[in-house]
Order: C-alpha cells, then structure tokens, then sequence
C-alpha cells in the first residue's frame, strides 16, 4: 500500500484482485476531490443534465467514432466561440472517458465531440487510481454523465512497460501495480493484456465506487470499455 491508501494489485493483502484502492485511502480521495472542487460530499447534480440515458450515451460515441473514420466529423464545423460562451458558467457533458495519456490518442477528436460534451481523466495505462475515481465520480454524481468508457489503446507504452518489468527512471514503476493483473491475464500477448487491462479498470470503477455502483443500480449510469485502434482509428466495445 502506498502513501496514497492504494493497494497493489500483486502484492496487497487478501484477493485485491484489481489492484483497488483501500477504503481508507478511497474515502480520503474522494473528500479531498470533493472539497477541492467546493461540492459536498453527497451526490447530486449542479447542472441540468443532458437527457440522454446511458445507452444512448454510448451510442453517440460509437456514432462519433464511425464519423471520424470516414472523415466526415460534425464537431470541427461547431462555432467555436458559441460553445466557449456557452460553457463558461457550467458544463453537461454527456460521457466520461478514462483514457490512456498517450497522444495518438485524442479523445474529443476520435468520438468526433467539441467543448463541453466529454468530460475526460487521462493518465498513462488508462489505471482507475483514487484520483482518477475521484475525478470520474464528479463527471458522473455533479456533471451527470451517463456513461464512462475505460478506453485502451493499440500499442500501449504503459502496459509494454509492465509486460517487459524492466527498471525505470522516476516514479513510471507506479503504474506497474495497477496493471499487473492484466499482465497477468494475457500471458505475453500485447493486445489481450491491453484489452484485459481496460476490462478490469472498468470493473474497478464500477465495483470500488459505492457512489458509481448505486448510479449503476438505479440505471442512471453505464460503464464500459472500449479498445481504439491506432492504425485504422476504429473503437470497438469490449464484452
């Protein structure tokens, strides 16, 4: 376990399967995000939300994405300057995204959205820390979006990392921990584990999260994840 309540997901106690953050270390998070954010603690919405369900949610980024392969995207035509007036006092963007840091990766571009329709967590591997539950808790309690997509990508540098177990520089190993049960799972093969990884960080979302799991239970929220192919530029939703 870490300074920050994280337990490691080879090493920690018990069956922490998914490398999920301790209680301890989970509520700490969350009460800073919230307090850092001037909301309380308790979930509810600042903002009158987009009325799309979660199904219909994800939908509209899967249209995003087909749209973007065809180079017909809608959101670079948007007036740029109405959507920057219009989102100054608050924000409805209608899905969350946890997505890997790497840039061959932008995420508004390839769902085809502008200003204010995704509310987006990057950080490399696309790992659900604390930080990154904390922050998509926020989109989905305060912001209202329907659904998150754990997005993986073709190519990963974060999970080639953790596959090869070689020393690194800094604090990079970090990211070790939270990927090892895919690493695991796929057994040397590049793309099962970046799959595998994505699967499993959606699960902890939606299992280490009392706040995300009762959206889940009242059908307010969907979580998925989703595979984005580097060379042809294609999402496809993983069962």
């Amino acid at each position: 376990m870490n300074d920050a309540g994280w337990i490691c997901g080879c090493c920690g106690p018990g069956r922490h399967r998914f490398g999920q953050p301790s209680r301890r270390g989970f509520m700490r998070a969350g009460l800073a995000a919230a307090g850092a954010l001037g909301v309380a603690a308790l979930p509810g919405r600042a903002f009158a939300q987009t009325a799309l369900t979660p199904d219909a949610a994800l939908q509209a980024l899967m249209d995003g994405n087909k749209r973007y392969m065809q180079a017909k995207l809608e959101s670079c035509s948007t007036d740029l300057s109405v959507l920057q007036q219009k989102t100054i006092s608050k924000q409805e963007p209608f899905a969350a995204v946890l997505s890997c840091a790497d840039s061959r990766v932008p995420v508004e571009l390839i769902f085809d959205q502008s200003i204010g329709h995704l509310f987006v967590t990057r950080v490399a591997g696309n790992i659900a820390t604390s930080e990154m539950i904390a922050s998509l808790e926020y989109g989905a309690a305060v912001l209202g979006t329907s659904v998150i997509l754990v997005l993986g990508h073709s190519g990963c540098g974060a999970v080639k990392a953790a596959m090869a177990g070689k020393p690194v520089p800094g604090q990079i190993s970090e990211l070790f921990a939270p990927l090892r049960p895919a690493v695991d799972e796929g057994k040397g093969n590049l793309e099962a584990t970046i799959k595998d990884n994505a699967k499993i960080q959606a699960h902890v979302l939606a299992t280490a999260s009392p706040l995300l799991a009762g959206l889940i239970k009242d059908g307010k929220l969907k979580i998925a994840a989703g595979y984005y192919a580097l060379g042809t530029g294609e999402v496809n939703l993983l069962s």
